[in-house]
């Protein structure tokens, strides 16, 4: 905790961002910080509590009042080093997370939970600058070797943990660059690349072998990675779009793109790095955009898509509008269903809910309208709602069903789970282990479906320990 009686004197603020017509016209983060006095007082706030329901809000298991305390008292690196015992990368979550642990708060209770979020990116953020994050490299080796496939924030917080148990880790990313949709899914404007880069840098120091630009099950078939080392953990993500379109008037128009195509494209762009060879340029310059979808995807289009000009941009989302308050009682302390305004639908979007897409049509063989209708509480459609949308370029942010294969599914003799939408490889959380009795492992979207960063984190952390105790008999790195 902080100060005891921090929360009753000190009101709750947070960091603030930088003008909208300003950060429309550049790519990099746009959140201002909070000098560091005022995140001490911020820290102050939180309360002995009793039962830190923070606690069950956050999925990796930070201990969040012992940090917010030693903030307070001015202990940065203590604060670091603590929150580094249950966060591989907490410069990640304390900019993308959507902050669960928030919700989770006693003093969300009242609505002014304490700036979590933000104590524990400027934590990661000073020790960073103030040189603390050094490698840690193992005292010992244990001659086994494990290979990773994918280095989304899953593979990369396995791979930390197990090179620093003593075992040779491989990590083979398909992509030019570590990171997974870290590096080509979120948009730099919400995190800057060098934050991927310099762990990057630390995980080589202390011995994890980054092969990029190699595809498993194309350019190293998947058996034989298998037979090349002593465990394999697939940590490849959940990136096989939705497309609930397939069959739709209109959907073969040019300008109907995933929006995943969209946004690694801008990556790239960004970075200088080259589009993939036979990549259709997608842009939204001059056109009027409409995003499908309402999640963070379909945000970070909308982001997207007004810095490179967009004419305008509206999103579309069949279900209900939500709430603008939850009703704490049934709510809390779990993640509740409220009206979420993200930053880039602050930038000027039009949302639109309770909106079923019915088609497409164009001229010139390119799409110039979205088809659509408003649906009843149940989704149905409702009589005589039809309607069109100006649409130049259409992104689909509809979700993911499952892992992508490539080869490597397949050359394990392994099949996603057909268990309904979300679900991925059936490996158990207990040891992130593949039926069969072999070396196989899965853990990250690949598991459990598309799901936040910060689960990815989590389940990284404990599918390497349940990796290092199926090769030592035992293990000391924590779940």
């Amino acid at each position: 905790m902080g100060k005891p009686t921090g929360f009753l004197e000190f009101e709750r603020t947070d960091r603030k961002y930088e003008p909208v017509e300003s950060r429309v016209k550049h790519w990099h983060e746009f959140v201002v910080p909070l000098p560091e006095p005022e995140v001490k007082t911020q820290a102050a706030r939180c309360m002995d509590c009793g039962i830190p329901y923070c606690h069950n809000g956050c999925p990796v298991n930070n201990q969040i009042p012992d940090w917010n305390d030693l903030v307070y008292h001015g202990d940065w690196k203590t604060a670091a080093q603590n929150l580094h015992s249950t966060n591989n990368f907490p410069e990640v979550t304390g900019r993308i997370c959507p902050a669960p642990c928030e919700a989770s708060c006693t003093l969300n209770i009242d609505d002014v939970p304490v700036t979590i979020k933000t104590i524990e990116c400027t934590i990661a953020d000073r020790a960073f600058d103030s040189g603390w994050i050094t490698p840690q490299p193992p005292e010992t080796k244990t001659g086994k070797t494990v290979a990773v496939v994918g280095s989304g924030p899953a593979g990369l917080a396995a791979a930390q943990q197990l090179a620093r148990a003593g075992h040779e880790v491989h990590v083979y990313e398909k992509n030019a660059r570590p990171g997974g949709l870290l590096t080509y899914g979120i948009p730099d404007f919400k995190m800057e690349k060098h934050i991927i880069a310099r762990r990057q840098a630390q995980m080589e120091a202390e011995g994890v072998v980054f092969h990029c630009n190699v595809k498993v099950g194309t350019d190293i078939a998947a058996e034989d990675l298998e037979a090349q080392h002593d465990a394999v953990l697939l940590a490849m993500g959940s990136e096989t779009p939705f497309d609930f379109f397939a069959t739709s008037p209109g959907r073969d128009l040019d300008g109907l793109h995933y929006a995943m195509d969209f946004l690694t494209q801008q990556n790239r762009r960004v970075a200088g790095e080259p589009q993939l060879p036979g990549t259709k340029e997608i842009s939204a310059k001059g056109k009027h955009v409409v995003v499908i979808g309402g999640g963070d995807t379909g945000s970070d289009c909308i982001g997207t898509s007004f810095r490179q000009g967009a004419k305008s941009v509206t999103q579309l989302e069949i279900m209900p509008k939500p709430p603008v308050k939850e009703d704490k009682a049934l709510s809390w302390p779990n993640w509740p269903l409220k009206l979420r305004i993200s930053t880039s639908q602050a930038e000027g979007a039009q949302v639109e809910y309770s909106v079923s897409t019915t088609g497409f049509s164009g001229e010139g063989g390119k799409v110039k309208r979205l088809h659509y209708v408003h649906v009843d509480s149940k989704l149905q459609p409702v009589p005589g709602s039809d309607a069109t949308l100006d649409a130049e370029l259409v992104l689909f942010a509809m979700g993911f069903s499952g892992p992508t294969d490539g080869g490597v599914l397949s050359g394990l003799g392994l099949e996603p789970v057909a268990r309904g939408r979300f679900k991925g490889l059936d490996a158990n959380e207990r040891d992130y282990k593949l039926p069969g009795g072999g070396k196989l492992f899965a853990a990250g979207d690949v598991r459990r479906g598309q799901s936040l960063v910060v689960w990815a984190i989590r389940e990284g952390r404990q599918a390497a320990s349940a990796i290092d105790k199926f090769l030592m008999g035992k293990t000391t790195l924590p779940r």
